[in-house]
């Protein structure tokens, strides 16, 4: 239904308005793709309409920063246990997350994606960032090489950090998904390994021929 802006209708100053209706375009996009946002609205004298898309587009990027993004998960193999010399395997486990905000008015939906992962293998070596998660791997292939396993060189307690770089975009009212710049940097809670040495020994002794021989 078109709104009476006529004197006297919510005219500040008696003058009478002008009937406006908003629309709004992608504008990475082209040709610009127009889609319908609100309206009718009444619009009086000198007053100027408030760019509503525009002011939320101003603020999606602290508004990301802000949202609670859960951070992934860290699983190594072994573990909490390897060894030293051996390929450690780690993993990150991270989902994407939708919130539920009104900034102005609007209903405005955030997804966070998760896209690039940073490794610290806790021995001074960083990995990333890199798009490659991990994944754990089949029993009995423990010990071999992916593309994001470690070799550890000494022995000794580490932590393994991760930070998941996440995208973000968002929607108002159920429009069109729009790009969030930058990124949310969101470290993980470190994994402690412990890293051990494997020693073998020789020995002469036949433990079925004797029990209580050394090593038996």
């Amino acid at each position: 239904m078109i709104p009476d802006c006529t004197a006297g209708k919510g005219s500040p100053d008696g003058a009478p308005g002008d009937v406006i209706y908003w629309y709004f375009a992608d504008s990475t996009k082209s040709p610009p793709v127009w889609t319908f946002f609100d309206g009718p609205v009444c619009v009086y004298g000198k007053e100027r309409p408030v760019d509503v898309l525009a002011e939320i587009a101003g603020q999606i990027t602290h508004e990301f920063q802000q949202v609670p993004i859960a951070p992934a998960v860290i699983g190594s193999q072994p573990g909490p246990h390897t060894l030293r010399g051996r390929e450690t395997n780690v993993w990150a486990e991270a989902a994407t997350q939708n919130f539920q905000l009104n900034l102005l008015g609007q209903a405005v939906t955030i997804t966070a994606t998760p896209a690039a992962y940073t490794w610290d293998y806790g021995d001074g070596t960083l990995f990333g960032p890199t798009d490659v998660h991990g994944a754990p791997l089949h029993e009995d292939r423990i010990g071999e090489q992916t593309r994001t396993s470690h070799v550890y060189t000494e022995t000794g307690e580490k932590y393994i950090n991760l930070t998941t770089h996440f995208n973000g975009t968002y929607t108002v009212n159920g429009g069109p998904e729009l790009p969030i710049p930058g990124q949310g940097n969101i470290p993980s809670a470190p994994l402690w390994i412990k890293v051990w040495r494997a020693q073998i020994n020789l020995y002469a002794d036949n433990c079925f021929e004797n029990p209580n021989g050394i090593g038996c």
